[in-house]
Order: structure tokens, then sequence, then C-alpha cells
């Protein structure tokens, strides 16, 4: 179950067979809309609830919570003099030339950033102890101030975690029923700001996280289900329940980390050494490249950023993602004209509720959604599985009076003004997939597409010509397919720890030590889930001395300065082309991941369907009546349930052996 901006995506997997389906987000309660996909996907599939063995979650909950500003009050409180380490962040501009450059706000205001007396250095060693008197003396303000959510952050705290915990204690006894974030637990790394932001943003969505779920629970227990129920992070694995309620910050990018799996096993499966996925759904649209059947991972994430494509202009979080560029290209993106007459799309979105205007939903304004029903690339009467019956009608008046009168004047009509629409959408998705792979040195050109989520399908063929990619490969339940890539994931748990060392002064029991430290904290997690004892990695985030930011090494066992200083090595080459000799190597962190995979969850080799014999066809054409080696001649839409295929002139659509469709330029 994926819950997205605008549809709830769910998937019933039993034995071979997967039956998807979508219906409307449900805003103000998604709990609602997702009890709700899961009555009409189990009629479908002719099963009861109490047939259900598993349930895989994912939720865009904690990340519009965030953005909307509509969480948890929250209050801080740090170390005497640090209060505004929040405001002050990284003291950098990260838009030189803008004067009236918009900074994020910090998430707990500046009333309620409280401090008390204490200091601990940078080895962990007490200098000041806590006053313990004065943390008692916050307690009426918190009580008197409604504060729902406290995080605790202090210097030097991923060191030595000691004051933090015991201001929990005081606060836990004199108010029992407020959340507590440890920033020592929560983000256990250098860099105070990160570390403090990570903090306040788990703390912020913490209680309202902790109701959903519970809520949840209650009306999957009065609907029958009483099956297991696990989480998906933003990492790409899933966590129980009890891990996602403590740190929901782990959960931003939950739905985009599962359709990074779903494209990583298909690439696996298929031998794709170079992919780039797309997932576009009705809000954003998420690329992420993937190399040799991995996507890149990464320890940083910006939340609400106020420039959309700038660096630092959002709140940072500390957390394991799956590496990735979003933007606001989504079917719901909203179209409009400039001041110069230039023809924007997103990142506004229409949403769910009131929708773009051809849901005939109160919604009025033009969108990606409108634009390509103009087209003839949808099926009016099959979008979201029939969930809603578009209105053409409106979807052309939107486009006329928002794109095309003030753009092309009275001469211009829907059909020019939507192919303006499709045309920006789709050079804002390519840019930003140059822009992607440039920033991490890879070469975009030459990959394979794959195309997923209910608007990917549609504008995958027109970027693989933009990019100069090699073909699209969109495969079976593609409108549902973050969900589907729930059914792969693995239960896995990160752990992290600062332990500063100097390769020079390499101390291999203090590294063992903090490696039993940290697969014990992930055992506790993977072991209430799974028996199976999982695959333990571990990795150095390391750094030539006096440099500002490190990259992330592998680490074999056992641990050697030499292994490491190799590792490093080739890493940094690869990343930068060179090497800098002479140079000491410093490790600031390290983390440990156990990764067990759950066999009953894996989902099996996808099967194509058989009810015609293979042969060229074009035009409109039902995917499920495509058996493996039929060839779509475009330009053709293949409709499914969840998605339309869009095969432009000039490219042709072969079905393989697993189902999938694969588009390419015809010679």
């Amino acid at each position: 179950m994926d819950i997205g901006g605008t549809f709830t995506d769910v998937v019933l997997q039993t034995g071979a067979r997967q039956v998807p389906t979508k219906v409307l987000t449900t805003a103000d309660n998604p709990a609602v809309g997702v009890v709700q996909g899961l009555r009409q996907v189990l009629k479908r599939a002719g099963r009861e609830p109490a047939d259900v063995g598993m349930l895989l979650h994912g939720t865009t909950l904690a990340t519009n919570a965030l953005i909307e500003r509509r969480g948890a009050r929250t209050a801080l409180v740090t170390t005497e003099g640090h209060r505004d380490v929040l405001e002050m962040a990284l003291e950098n501009r990260f838009e030189q030339y803008d004067v009236n450059v918009d900074r994020p706000v910090p998430l707990v205001p500046r009333r309620w950033r409280l401090t008390v007396p204490e200091r601990v250095n940078a080895a962990g060693e007490v200098l000041t102890p806590l006053n313990v008197e004065a943390v008692r003396a916050l307690v009426p303000a918190l009580a008197e101030g409604r504060i729902e959510s406290v995080a605790v952050g202090f210097l030097h705290g991923y060191a030595n975690g000691a004051h933090e915990r015991l201001v929990r204690d005081v606060l836990a006894a004199a108010l029992p029923d407020i959340s507590i974030t440890l920033a020592s637990e929560a983000c256990p790394e250098i860099r105070e700001f990160e570390r403090f932001s990570t903090a306040c943003a788990n703390a912020y969505v913490k209680p309202l996280m902790s109701r959903y779920l519970a809520d949840l629970q209650v009306r999957l227990a009065a609907l029958g289900v009483r099956s297991p129920f696990l989480m998906m992070t933003s990492g790409g694995g899933l966590t129980s329940v009890a891990a996602a309620r403590e740190f929901p910050i782990r959960l931003v990018e939950s739905g985009p980390a599962g359709g990074a799996i779903l494209a990583s096993r298909i690439a696996a499966s298929l031998g794709l050494d170079r992919v780039v996925s797309l997932d576009m759904g009705g809000t954003t649209a998420k690329i992420c490249l993937i190399d040799d059947g991995a996507p890149q991972h990464s320890r940083a994430f910006e939340v609400d950023r106020s420039y959309r494509f700038r660096k630092g202009s959002g709140l940072p979080v500390r957390i394991p993602v799956i590496e990735m560029v979003e933007i606001g290209a989504g079917g719901g993106s909203v179209a409009a004209v400039d001041r110069l007459r230039r023809v924007e799309v997103g990142p506004r979105s229409a949403g769910a509720m009131p929708g773009p205007a051809c849901y005939g939903r109160g919604g009025e304004r033009a969108t990606v959604t409108d634009a390509n029903l103009t087209l003839d690339r949808l099926a009016p009467d099959r979008f979201a599985g029939g969930a809603i019956v578009l209105d053409a009608a409106a979807a052309q008046a939107a486009l006329i009076r928002d794109v095309a009168a003030p753009w092309g004047g009275p001469d211009c009509g829907a059909a020019e003004a939507a192919e303006a629409v499709v045309a920006v959408v789709d050079e804002n998705m390519a840019a930003a997939a140059r822009a992607h792979a440039s920033e991490w040195g890879k070469d975009i050109a030459e990959r394979t597409l794959i195309a997923f989520g209910g608007g990917a399908p549609l504008h995958a063929a027109r970027l693989m010509e933009k990019l100069g990619l090699r073909q699209v490969l969109v495969p079976p339940a593609a409108g549902v397919g973050s969900a589907v890539g729930f059914l792969a994931a693995p239960v896995s748990y990160e752990v992290v720890r600062s332990r500063y060392m100097r390769l020079s002064a390499f101390d291999s029991e203090t590294v063992d030590q903090v490696m039993t430290e940290m697969r014990a904290e992930a055992r506790e997690v993977v072991g209430a889930i799974v028996d199976d004892a999982g695959r333990e990695t571990r990795q150095a985030h390391m750094r030539y001395l006096g440099q500002g930011y490190e990259i992330a090494v592998d680490v074999a066992q056992p641990t050697t300065a030499e292994a490491l200083r190799g590792a490093f090595d080739r890493a940094y080459e690869a990343l930068y082309g060179r090497l800098i000799p002479g140079l000491d190597v410093e490790v600031l962190s390290w983390t440990l991941t156990l990764r067990a995979e759950v066999a009953e969850l894996a989902s099996p080799p996808l099967s194509s369907a058989s009810r015609c014999a293979a042969h060229v066809v074009s035009g409109r054409v039902e995917r499920s009546a495509l058996a493996t080696g039929a060839v779509v001649a475009g330009p053709a839409n293949i409709v499914e349930d969840e998605t339309v295929i869009v095969v432009p002139t000039g490219c042709a659509a072969r079905v393989d052996d697993q189902g999938n469709v694969l588009i390419s330029r015809r010679a």
C-alpha cells in the first residue's frame, strides 16, 4: 500500500498473480483511502481480509506534514548559548545573488528553543555536568505552552548521549504524555545543525505518525486483517511499525524508494547494467540512476526546498535514503503562462482534491492530465481503473483559458496548448535527469529507462529521444510500480556512529567496539521481524585531512588501516579522477546495515499474457491482449487499468517474455 499525493496504490500478490488498484488519496485521513483500496483489491482478487498474510506500507504523511507545516507543537532543549543553531544553519547563501533569498524557516520557533547548562567535548568527556534543576524548571512552560513533542540535542551528543537521556527521564516523569526525540538516537553524527534539524523534524512528525499508525491498525483490525504489518523506509528496506513510530523521519521518501527497488530488481533480472528509472505520479516525478542492479544511496536529504533545485534551500535530515531527484512534474501539475508569455508547468499541483479540471471534482486549473486527455493519450473511461470518468470538455476549456488565450491568443486552440504543456513537462524531466547525472559524474545517454507510476509511461518515449537513451521498459502493473516494489524489498536497518579517527592513528579496538554496538542495535530491529541474522554491510565515511566533506567507502572484514586506505583510494579516484599524494586520511562516521531477504514476499517472475498470437498492431490496443513477441508500431496507445503507454511516431514497442513492454526507435 503506497500513499501518494494524488493516488493511493494497492497491490495484492497471491502466488504468481498480482492484482493492482488505485484510489484517490484521502488527504484529511489517509487511512480511509488505504482501507478503501484494500477492500477494492480484495474484492477484485476474490479474497477475504483474513487471507492477508503480510501488509507492507509506504506513506507520504510525514513528508507532507513537514512541507505543509502541520506537525506537532515542538520544542527543542539544547546546550546553553546555542539556541540559534537551527537559525544560523550553515551560515552560507545557497542563492548568492538573490538579495531577497527565502531561507527555510525552522520547525521550532525561537521562543521554544530552550537551553540548559551542560557541556560535553568532542571526545565525549563531560566538561559541565547537566543542571537537572534547570531541566525541571522547563516543565511548567512546556505544559502551559501545550507542547506535544520535544527534541533534545546537546553539543557533541553523538559522542556521549548521557545528558540527553537524563533530560528524557526528567521530562517523561513530569509530562508522561509528551513525545520525546533524542538527537543522539535519531542522528548520532557530527555536525550540530544537521543533527538538530533531523531531531526536530522527527519530533515534529512523531505524534502525527503515531496517531496515524494506531488509527490504521484499528481500521485494519475492524476490516478483519490480522497479519503482520511492516513499513517501507526511505533507504529501500522494510522495518517494524514500532521502529517507524520511534523514528518516522526515516519514512519521508518511502514511496519513491519502493519504485527504485522495483527498477533495481528488473535491471538485475534482465542484466541491464546502466538504467535510469522514472517514477511519475500525480504530484511529482522521481528520477534515479541504477548501476549494476543497485541504486545509489545517500545519508543526506532535504525536505521542503524553497528553491526546488538548489541544494541548501531546504530542511536537512540525515537519514538513509536512495539517492534520486524529485521535481514538480506529475499529472496534477498546474500549467500557466508567466509575464513573459512562457508556458510553465508545476511545481504546484492540483492534488487529489480538487484535482485536474477533467476529474470533475471542482478543479478549474489546467494540468498535465488535462493536456494528455486533450491529445487523446488517455482512455477517459479507464482512468485509474475506472474510478474516475474524465471530462474532455472541461480539460479543453481549462487549457484554452489558462494556456491558449494568454500564450497564443484567440487563434490558439486546446490541442496546441496541450502540446505546449506536454513539451514543457517533458523538457523539465529531461533537464532534471541531465543535471542529476552530471552531479554524480555519470553519463545519462544509452541507458535503459524503466518507467512506472501512472504518468511515466505516457512521457517515457519522448524522454528517450531527448536524452539519447537506448530503450524504454514499462513493467507489468507499471501504474502502481512503487507498491509492487515494496513486495521485493528486504527487511533492513542502518545504524550510524560518529567516531573520529585518522588512519595514521588507526585503533582497531575502537572500531570493533563501535561495530559491535551498531550490530546489536540493528539486530534488535531486524530480529523483531525475521529470524534470519541478515547480511551485514559496513561503510566508513572518509576524507583527506582538511577536506570539508567525506565519501562513503565499503569496509571489509577484518578492518585494517591498509584495507581502508586502499578502499578509499579506489573510491576517491573513481569519483574525482585523481588522488592527492602525501595526505593523511580521516574517518568521521561508521555505518552498519543488516539486511534480511523475506523469501515469501519476494515478487515472482512476471509472466506475459497469451490471449492472442504475436503480431504487429497499431492505434489503441489493450495491454492484456498482447502476447510475448507482439509488436506495436507507433503512433499507438497501449491501455491498461492504471496507465497508458504512449508509443509515438518513429518508435515501436515489443513485449518480452516477462511481460515487459520495450519501446525503441525504429530504423
